[in-house]
């Protein structure tokens, strides 16, 4: 199994580890601009050792975004959190840079630039794609200031995909929703489809589901799929998977690095998750 996170280094793409054959994932492709769709999902900006990254998040109630553990765990100083749509049609983002980058983040600092700003939280048995049966992908942002104004997302009952399984999962068609990477051809030069950082903007993709584990949704994300639009790729990581108006799952990592296959969803309606997040916020 060949995996990849979808986090995105600064605003330019990048695989950001390689554990266990696994690449951590990132930006829908094919889908649609988002515009005012999913208001209650924004894009997270964090400083880790090895350097600036950005990660897709949900608004879960008024104090707590919902992410990948991949996106917290590490986090040095505070998280940079926004919900507007669309961040920059070209480069360069107008994300500040923060003053001492081996700090990361203060709330003093994003707060003066327009941020919203909050404290990672990583599950305390995330595996960092070691293992399988505890994945436990999952991370939160605890924002220093509640959000008004931006209903949060609904998460699913317990178990809630259970009610999915095959063959009814091959005919669930899925909602996937990032800031991620769009793949498409460029404007010039080689006509070869690549990941594209711009415009950074809020994206949406459907995809039908593939297959189901006690811990992971995987989808299929290729665009050629009719029974679909695309799915997810760097970047996206961390962002919400919806299914029937609840978050059932987020997007954990990738099998290609051209975005163009399946997608491995962190589920959050499993016990292990749902525990851990009654004791944050």
């Amino acid at each position: 199994m060949r995996v990849f996170r979808h986090a995105v280094v600064a605003a330019i793409v990048a695989v950001v580890a390689m554990v266990s054959s696994a690449l951590p994932a990132s930006a829908i492709t094919g889908g649609e601009a988002d515009g005012n769709r999913h208001p209650n999902v924004g894009l997270i900006l964090f400083y880790q050792p090895d350097g600036r990254f950005r990660c897709s998040a949900t608004l879960v109630s008024p104090t707590v975004v919902l992410t990948a553990a991949h996106c917290t765990k590490g986090t040095l100083g505070k998280t940079l959190v926004t919900f507007t749509s669309v961040i920059a049609e070209n480069p360069p983002a107008p994300f500040p840079t923060a003053a001492d980058p081996g700090k990361g983040y203060t709330a003093e600092e994003l707060a003066k630039a327009g941020y919203l700003s909050g404290t990672a939280g990583t599950h305390p048995q995330y595996s960092d794609f070691t293992d399988l049966d505890n994945w436990n992908d999952v991370g939160v942002i605890v924002l220093d200031k509640p959000v008004s104004g931006i209903t949060p997302a609904k998460m699913a009952p317990s178990r809630y995909l259970d009610g999915y399984e095959q063959p009814q999962l091959n005919k669930t068609i899925f909602t996937f929703v990032g800031y991620g990477t769009e793949v498409r051809k460029p404007v010039s030069g080689p006509q070869k489809p690549q990941p594209m950082s711009y415009p950074l903007q809020r994206r949406f993709a459907t995809s039908p589901g593939q297959k189901l584990t006690e811990q992971i949704l995987q989808a299929n994300g290729n665009y050629n799929d009719t029974r679909g639009t695309g799915g997810t790729c760097f970047g996206d990581s961390g962002g919400p998977v919806f299914l029937n108006g609840y978050i059932v799952a987020v997007t954990s990592y990738g099998y290609t690095q051209n975005c163009r296959y399946l997608g491995g969803y962190q589920r959050v309606e499993i016990p292990v998750v749902e525990k851990w997040l009654e004791t944050v916020g």
